[in-house]
């Protein structure tokens, strides 16, 4: 198995806190693009359908 450059440094305080913040920034990133896509989807629900006038 190939070694990436990340696995050969040795792990610091930094570096932890540093791939702690990238996980928790993504995590926030998915979280609200998933709000944003419920509130998108209830204010399409929530829009009025037009019907066209039908004369029986």
């Amino acid at each position: 198995m190939a070694r990436t450059p990340d696995n050969d440094r040795p792990r610091t305080p930094a570096s932890a806190r540093e791939d702690r913040l990238k996980a928790a920034l993504k995590a926030n990133l998915a979280r609200r693009k998933a709000q944003a896509r419920a509130r998108n989807e209830t204010e399409t629900n929530k829009a009025p359908k037009t019907r066209p006038d039908t004369e029986d």
